[in-house]
């Protein structure tokens, strides 16, 4: 990553065609790809969520930061057993955990401005 320049488009998470991206760390862990896949099919509910298992963590949020996605979600081995999640936020980069029953009220706050 030294010297490389990176792409990101800075919408505003109210205006991002892409509100959330999921990402399962590995594709082969069929408790990982479901756990994601369940959080994705709830977060599309209401938000226009993508959902992306090719490559490497890294190249998955740059293909997000490109399009503008304002988070991304990743789903690991510990979201297995704590139930939480790590939320990356594109702009700052900065990542957290957070537990999966959090995300709506986080989301609806971060993007729709207003709190469950």
């Amino acid at each position: 990553m030294d010297g490389e320049v990176r792409v990101v488009l800075g919408f505003h998470p109210a205006v991002a065609p892409v509100k959330v991206s999921v990402f399962p760390l590995v594709k082969n862990k069929v408790e990982i790809m479901a756990l994601s896949k369940r959080i994705y099919e709830q977060l599309q509910l209401r938000y226009t969520c993508d959902f992306d298992t090719s490559g490497a963590i890294g190249r998955r949020y740059r293909r997000a930061d490109e399009i503008g996605t304002p988070f991304c979600i990743t789903v690991d081995f510990e979201s297995l057993e704590d139930e939480s999640v790590t939320v990356r936020f594109r702009d700052s980069m900065t990542q957290t955990r957070m537990k999966i029953s959090e995300l709506f009220p986080f989301f609806s706050k971060e993007i729709d401005g207003f709190i469950w």
